[in-house]
């Protein structure tokens, strides 16, 4: 009788015991906010880092000038003078003043480049062009007539560094993706494009979740993996991820479990600003997607030492911000993982586009970029002590 009042208590209190342990496994303290780049004159955006081999940190970010210097109405996130730029730091608490050139697109702006630290020491790159023609062009900007410019969207690139970011090879196109309804400014087929992290499997592969635009009236965007069996020199059409007709998916980072879950983290501005998830339990030949139960976009993953995953998002709603979760292994307990408010102090939507990198064993600093009181967009950090 007594084991089995014990056996009955151990029962009743097992849901407690676990819940305990869970929160002090999710246990999380923010050390401090720092700014790792801010100029008055230059809208600072869309930054990705990487820790190298050497320990050292590396940082990219697109700059363009800040038009109401300029006497201009406003900035926005296209700009024909947008280029890539890039910052070093030995420790990721201390950086220098002014960046270096990256790259600078000959025919127009540079979005968004998305940083790949390889385990060969390369270092891929990727972005996305605009091209801006005059009046009289031939070729008519058909789509994102709601940025109210004359830009014409030119589809992603790739640049690849064999020297640590000394210097930049390509830029080199990837294929173009197979639903993707729409030309270049050249009159080419678009090719693929994407802003979220891409992920180096266990096997060497590269996996990539890039975008296609399958139509404009409503914008309506698909994603689809992509796979690279050469480090990233070519890439090969694997599976669409996530394809609604009346749901448009965009920027996404992939993930691979240690189970070998291919896993996608999508945004899409539907669903009241939903993030959503896609899984491919097959290596990568079907995918399943389904809301996760927040708001939030757009959305990286980080493995930490104990392979559990910090995901971390920008809020753009009221209080606006910076948000994370810590999710398992396999990251399934996305709708259940608390969520853990990095910045409430944001002064308008603009901002976001988080992008976390492990400091030491227990230390990760998630960059991103931020305004204050709707000021200057500039290239801010979180650094998290993580147990």
């Amino acid at each position: 009788m007594h084991e089995v009042r014990n056996g009955l208590l151990l029962l009743f209190l097992l849901p407690v015991i676990m819940a305990a342990a869970q929160q002090k496994k999710s246990d999380v303290k923010k050390i401090k906010d720092i700014v790792l780049y801010e100029d008055a004159r230059f809208y600072s955006s869309f930054p990705s880092i990487i820790r190298r081999p050497n320990g050292e940190f590396l940082l990219a970010f697109r700059r363009a000038p800040e038009r109401k210097r300029l006497g201009e109405k406003g900035t926005n996130h296209v700009d024909p003078n947008s280029y890539l730029v890039m910052m070093r730091s030995t420790d990721g608490f201390s950086w220098p003043r002014q960046p270096e050139l990256l790259y600078a697109y000959p025919f127009g702006g540079s979005q968004d480049p998305c940083l790949l630290q390889l385990r060969d020491g390369s270092i891929l790159c990727a972005s996305y062009s605009w091209v801006f023609p005059r009046a009289d062009a031939r070729l008519k900007p058909p789509y994102f007539a709601h940025y109210t410019l004359n830009a014409f969207f030119n589809g992603g690139y790739l640049l690849q560094s064999l020297n640590g970011g000394q210097t930049w090879q390509g830029p080199y196109e990837p294929l173009h993706i197979p639903s993707e309804q729409h030309n270049d400014a050249f009159g080419n087929p678009l090719p693929a494009f994407n802003r979220g992290a891409m992920y180096e499997g266990k096997n060497g592969q590269l996996y990539w979740v890039a975008a296609s635009i399958d139509k404009t009236k409503p914008l309506i965007n698909a994603t689809h993996l992509l796979i690279s069996y050469d480090k990233g020199s070519t890439w090969k059409y694997a599976a669409p991820v996530a394809r609604n007709d009346s749901i448009s998916f965009s920027e996404t980072s992939v993930y691979e479990t240690p189970k070998g879950d291919i896993v996608a983290f999508i945004r899409t501005e539907f669903y009241d600003d939903q993030a959503c998830i896609a899984r491919s339990v097959d290596g990568g030949k079907t995918f399943r997607w389904e809301k996760m139960g927040f708001q939030g976009h757009p959305l990286n993953a980080l493995r930490l030492p104990d392979n559990r995953v910090l995901l971390t998002y920008g809020y753009r709603h009221q209080p606006f911000g910076i948000r994370a979760r810590i999710l398992n292994a396999e990251c399934t307990d996305y709708a259940t993982a608390p969520e853990i408010i990095l910045r409430d102090d944001g002064g308008s939507r603009d901002l976001g586009y988080s992008w976390p990198v492990q400091l030491t064993h227990n230390k990760v600093l998630v960059v991103y970029y931020f305004n204050k009181q709707d000021g200057i967009r500039h290239i801010a950090g979180t650094i998290l002590e993580i147990d």
